[in-house]
């Protein structure tokens, strides 16, 4: 005697991150960025508040290797963290 389970009701519908998905990084291009965040986590109890700048080095390598989808660092939680061009005067110097 055979039993079998009726699945037919319920279909299963998968759902795209709503980041979308990013290739792993197979070649190691940024994993010595990687391993200095990972140091630093270790290093600081785990609490990755206090290893931004390394997150933020981490994942702008992997956007310029097109590991990830390219967005402002300002959209991922790094306002703080960017460089803000130097502001040019209109006067000029003596």
């Amino acid at each position: 005697m055979s039993t079998a389970m009726n699945f037919g009701s319920k279909t299963f519908k998968p759902r795209a991150p709503d980041k979308g998905s990013f290739p792993l990084d197979h070649f190691g291009e940024c994993k010595l960025f990687k391993e200095k965040f990972m140091k630093c986590l270790r290093g600081n109890g785990y609490d990755n508040s206090l290893c931004r700048q390394q997150s933020k080095e981490y994942l702008e390598c992997r956007m310029e290797r097109q590991l990830m989808a390219k967005e402002p660092l300002e959209k991922l939680g790094f306002k703080d963290l960017v460089d803000t061009p130097p502001q040019t005067s209109k006067d000029p110097k003596p």
